[in-house]
Order: structure tokens, then sequence, then C-alpha cells
């Protein structure tokens, strides 16, 4: 998320309307457990350090473009699909200071769900007040709570970026090929995504994410500037991986300000499908006469 340096004299500010916006679910620090699914089934965090050591140089089984093109077409599915499931949200930020130890917190948890209508609506279940000093949520750290977070690269999205092969490397059971992927220019007031991204040689859809919202913003006395972030998914239903699990713990650097050790947690939980996609098959016409007896 991005982040914006306060003074000692600022307040805590927090858009209502852009908090209605957030479809994400945190609590505490822990990774997901491997035990909550068969190891095939789960993209559990086995490193937060991941080097290129762990990568083997190892060509993919199937041209890179074809690899790239096929798993952008799931993950536009995929972005589809996952607007048919309701699930429960918590974000937690916390700044630590010297010692390693919280001296800041701003925590919210929602279900998101849908009205009558068939809208798409978040209802905040529980937002204890913000202690927050050091730093302030900005509108940018709302949108990428959104959008860069549990990042989808969809065929729409592919002529925004360069994306690059990098080997083959196992996350926890499973088999993974290993792009790096940047924007090709930085459009005004556009958000996007800067790192790595592992995408499962079965599926074809990307089952961990590593890096940060770019670009940081820097303009007048005012200083937005993002954590690197994991995102973990697991699947959830059929060939789907739904992000279930992100975490931060990153120093900020304010160029006025300083240094801020900041930590943040999202983890998405309870997806249950609220309804289906349906598609129409055409039925040949002489399956619509009566059958003669």
């Amino acid at each position: 998320m991005n982040f914006k340096a306060r003074t000692p004299v600022a307040s805590f500010t927090l858009l209502a309307s852009a908090l209605l916006l957030q479809p994400l679910a945190a609590q505490q620090t822990a990774p997901p457990s491997l035990n909550q699914k068969p190891p095939s089934q789960t993209a559990a965090p086995n490193s937060s350090n991941q080097t290129d050591s762990a990568i083997s140089a190892e060509p993919p089984s199937i041209p890179v473009d074809q690899i790239i093109q096929r798993f952008a077409e799931r993950e536009a599915e995929f972005k589809k699909e996952r607007d048919n499931f309701t699930y429960v949200q918590t974000f937690v930020v916390q700044t630590i200071d010297d010692d390693g130890q919280p001296d800041g917190e701003y925590r919210l948890t929602s279900d998101v769900t849908f009205l009558p209508s068939g809208e798409r609506y978040e209802k905040i279940t529980y937002a204890p007040p913000p202690t927050l000093e050091r730093v302030t949520l900005s509108e940018q750290d709302l949108d990428d709570l959104k959008n860069i977070q549990p990042f989808v690269l969809t065929s729409e999205d592919l002529p925004k970026y360069d994306i690059s092969y990098v080997g083959r490397e196992k996350v926890d059971e499973l088999s993974t090929y290993v792009f790096d992927v940047k924007p090709k220019k930085i459009e005004k007031n556009q958000r996007y995504f800067e790192g790595r991204v592992w995408v499962d040689d079965q599926d074809l859809e990307i089952v961990k994410t590593y890096g940060k919202a770019v670009p940081d913003i820097h303009k007048h006395d005012e200083d937005n500037v993002f954590p690197r972030f994991e995102t973990y998914r697991e699947n959830i239903e059929g060939h789907y991986w739904f992000p279930t699990y992100t975490h931060a713990d990153d120093v900020l650097h304010f160029p006025v300000q300083g240094d801020v050790h900041i930590r943040m947690t999202v983890r998405y939980s309870d997806y249950k499908r609220f309804r289906s996609t349906y598609r129409l098959v055409p039925v040949p016409p002489d399956q619509t006469k009566p059958q003669n007896p």
C-alpha cells in the first residue's frame, strides 16, 4: 500500500467513501497454514526472502509467449469469477518503533457481499479508533488495497507491462514459472505493480506475487511511498486461485520525516459463492422442434 508521512500536528484522516471500495481481509501476521488444504492445493509461504538461487534456469515446456497469453486469459476468468463470491476482509497496518514493537495501528474488518439488487456491497463489522501517529493512509493506499495487492494480470492489462521469463521454482509443493513484471510507462494518476509473479505450471494462474505499487509520489510537502509486499493465493474452486494473504514488513523512506517501519497484513477469508456465471449455449434449430412420436 502507499503511505503518506504526517507531521506531528496532523490528524488521522481516511475517506469514508473510499473505505467502502475495499475488497480484502487481514488478521494476525502469521501466514496461512499448510494444513488449511493439501499441499498440492495451497500456495503458502515457505520463505519471505526468495532469492534467484532457488530458481532453476530450466526452460518452460511450452513457448514463453504462450504461457503469458494463457495465464492472462485465466486471470481474466478468475477476475470475473471472484466477483461472484462473498468473503471477509480484515486489514491491519502498524507502525513499528525502534524496539520492534507496534506504536500505532489501523484495523478494519468488513464483509464483502451483495445487496438484494445484486450490487457489490461492503459492510464494515469492526473498526476500532486508529492509533497511527507517524503515517496516514491516503487515497492511493485504498486504491492499492483493492487493485495492486491482489494483483491480477489479465489479457487487457498485458500491453501495459514488460514481462520477462526468469525460470522455474517450487512454491510449497507447486511447480511454478517465474516472471518479472514492470510497467512499460507510467501514466498520470495510474497505479501499477512492479515485481515478480509465480504462475502454477498446471493451472497457468498466478499463485504468488512479490513487489510494490508504483509510482511513489512526491509533490510539494506531501510524500506518498509504498512498501514491498507478498500476496499468496489458495485454490478455492476448480482451477481458480484466490488471494488469501498479503503481508508487508518494510521501512518507508520519507525525504523530510525520515524512515518509518511499517507492517501490513491483509487476510481474505470465508469465500462463498453467491451467484453463478451462466453462459447461454445456442440450441441447434432441429432440437427446438417437437419430436414426432
